[in-house]
């Protein structure tokens, strides 16, 4: 069983638009390779709902690289500290020449990648290396100083002055080949340790639903997207979250797509679309940030002042928080939609995130750590970057003295109540004012909690807190 090249799949798990996988198949007959790591995902925080999805796309990839001629093996080694072993072994045993992967930026990542580069190339097998995560490479995004960027508009603006005719060209999918006959390996099973919970009829793996999702949101709702997508009673987004997260669909193939809707405009044109885009560019940017300031990969605030912030100490409303028993109706069916379905809007990401850090001044790691628990789309960059934006350590962050009101919030994007009464059903009866309310409403007493923290006071309270911190 001889090949020349070995394909390392990780958060790219597509055949389609796939760098590594479409210059290795230009020089040789190719075997690809999936490293599953438990252990890892466990000490990342990752939870069930993702590694779920996670297999179900190693299991489709599997399927259709299957189709092209191409084996996947697959290593299960716990931890990171296992990788490079396992890899040297497995390209010795087939002989290649060449490991072929697409680069990721988080630090025990990069660690991981400089291990195994190590081992490979003290045996004689070259290593390929490419930036296809993302659009724009980490360090390639500079301010005139040639420094990172830590606020998102000038970024925004730079990264758009530097995207080219070549960046919105999707590579196509290598030709089947005849290669050599080397069997695929079964995708492991979801491991006991993780419990999805997820459905998933909702999260189906492989980039043919990623492609339908991005076509349907193109033809449907792009349009409307800057108006539509702070309603989560609406279907407003792509939800493509998900599939962006393990790259089952690549984020050029989305831009692609978008500009292609939007006559050849990566800004101005429809409005939806242009909005849409920058959606994009902030998932760019977080990984520039994470790239370029190691220090938020290793639970540190971008902020570094606000590292020492004294967050209070409160077990028993964090739990309420997290089980969707606040008393404030939107943030609780936010909270119950992440626990039944894996996902929530991302206008309600930031009003949930907000009454954490904020109403009840709960360190935001704690957030951070139960949306990666929960989260199918669970990614560290765009986790931790946005929980930091709400908590104000972050780039670009929110100031300190803005803080959604859940009342407010509920009142503006979910008028007519339709998202509370699906997720909190013990409110369906309610009407008006009384269902972003509760506790003013009059009549017999409901199986709803009273608020655990009043707004106005806890409100002040976090400025005061924050203020003193700032300095």
């Amino acid at each position: 069983m001889r090949a020349s090249e070995l394909v390392w799949f990780r958060n790219d798990l597509r055949c389609r638009d796939q760098a590594a996988l479409a210059q290795a198949s230009e020089r040789g007959s190719v075997v690809g390779v999936y490293c599953f790591c438990p252990g890892q995902l466990t000490a990342h925080g990752v939870g069930g709902n993702r590694v779920a999805f996670l297999l179900r796309c190693v299991a489709e990839l599997s399927r259709e690289l299957g189709q092209l001629g191409i084996a996947l093996k697959i290593i299960e080694a716990d931890t990171f500290a296992e990788v490079p072993e396992a890899l040297r072994a497995l390209a010795l045993e087939l002989g290649v020449r060449r490991l072929w992967f697409n680069a990721e930026y988080p630090l025990n990542e990069r660690r991981r990648d400089g291990a195994v580069t190590a081992a490979l190339q003290a045996e004689g097998i070259a290593i390929e290396r490419f930036d296809d995560t993302v659009i724009r490479a980490p360090g390639t995004v500079l301010t005139q100083a040639g420094t990172p960027y830590t606020v998102f508009t000038p970024f925004r603006r730079r990264w758009l002055e530097s995207i080219g005719p070549g960046d919105l060209a999707p590579r196509l999918p290598p030709r089947p080949q005849a290669g050599p006959d080397i069997p695929s390996v079964p995708v492991p099973s979801l491991p006991e340790r993780f419990v999805a919970t997820a459905p998933e009829a909702l999260w189906p793996g492989g980039e043919a639903p990623a492609q339908e999702r991005l076509e349907r949101f193109l033809e449907s709702a792009v349009d409307g997207y800057d108006k539509q997508r702070d309603f989560p009673a609406l279907d407003g987004t792509s939800t493509l979250s998900p599939w962006l997260a393990v790259g089952a669909i690549s984020p050029r193939q989305c831009l692609h797509a978008v500009v292609a809707r939007n006559d050849g405009r990566l800004d101005g044109g429809s409005r939806g679309a242009a909005t849409w885009i920058t959606e994009l560019i902030w998932r760019e940017f977080y990984r520039h940030v994470m790239a370029a300031f190691v220090h938020v990969s290793k639970g540190h605030a971008f902020r570094r002042e606000y590292d020492d912030l004294p967050w209070r100490d409160d077990p028993a409303q964090l739990a309420a928080w997290r089980e969707g028993r606040t008393g404030y109706p939107l943030v609780d069916a936010a909270m119950r939609q992440l626990a039944a379905t894996g996902w929530m809007h991302n206008r309600l990401r930031m009003v949930v995130a907000m009454f954490l850090c904020k109403n009840l001044l709960l360190d935001w790691r704690h957030g951070e750590a139960h949306f990666m628990d929960l989260l199918v789309d669970g990614d560290f960059a765009s986790n931790n970057g946005g929980w930091q934006w709400s908590a104000s350590t972050g780039t670009d962050a929110a100031p300190y003295f803005r803080i959604f009101n859940p009342v407010t919030q509920s009142r503006r994007f979910d008028p007519d109540g339709h998202f509370i009464r699906c997720h909190v059903p013990e409110l369906a009866a309610l009407e008006g004012a009384s269902l972003h309310a509760p506790w003013k409403a009059r009549g017999p007493s409901l199986d709803y909690p009273e608020p655990i923290v009043e707004t106005s006071a806890s409100r002040l309270r976090a400025i005061e807190v924050f203020r003193a911190q700032a300095g």
